[in-house]
């Protein structure tokens, strides 16, 4: 058996506005606060599309951010020991949420997009294969139901 590893977070709902869930879906706010142990704590709600806040991150921005951050940090570990120095990385990633009959739904794609640079044009090839051996290690994905792509760009610089 592999070595386990434990995550604890708190998340508090800041949204009642009184009455708490007894006026019905409309009548309760969605705020809600993310905490963690000695961490700045994150102001969450839901999506705009079902009543919140937009000021605010909700679950599905979170789940395709993990996924940004765990392909990244995959990466710049697999190009570490390959020997690829990036110097710089930026990853504009997206998702896909369908709605479904019964209050349901379910995420259907994550594109990432991530821009690596490169020190030198002779590690583009590898810098570029390099997203599919981080795609196999990053936990986040492994862990997914849905397709998470790759549309990487690489420069050098």
């Amino acid at each position: 058996m592999g070595k386990q590893h434990a995550y604890r977070t708190t998340v508090r709902w800041t949204g009642n506005l009184g009455t708490g869930t007894g006026s019905g879906y409309r009548g309760y706010g969605r705020a809600h606060d993310v905490i963690g142990d000695g961490k700045p704590t994150l102001q969450g709600s839901a999506d705009p599309a079902f009543l919140g806040d937009p000021e605010r991150w909700n679950p599905e921005e979170f789940l395709v951010i993990a996924l940004s951050q765990c392909h990244m940090l995959s990466y710049l570990s697999v190009c570490a020991r390959d020997g690829v120095t990036v110097t710089a990385y930026e990853d504009e990633a997206t998702g896909v949420m369908e709605e479904t009959a019964g209050y349901n739904g379910h995420f259907t794609e994550v594109v990432l997009r991530p821009v690596v640079t490169v020190a030198d044009a002779a590690m583009v090839e590898r810098a570029r294969t390099a997203h599919h051996d981080a795609h196999q290690s990053c936990f986040i994905a492994n862990s997914v139901n849905f397709p998470v792509r790759h549309e990487p760009t690489i420069r050098v610089g």
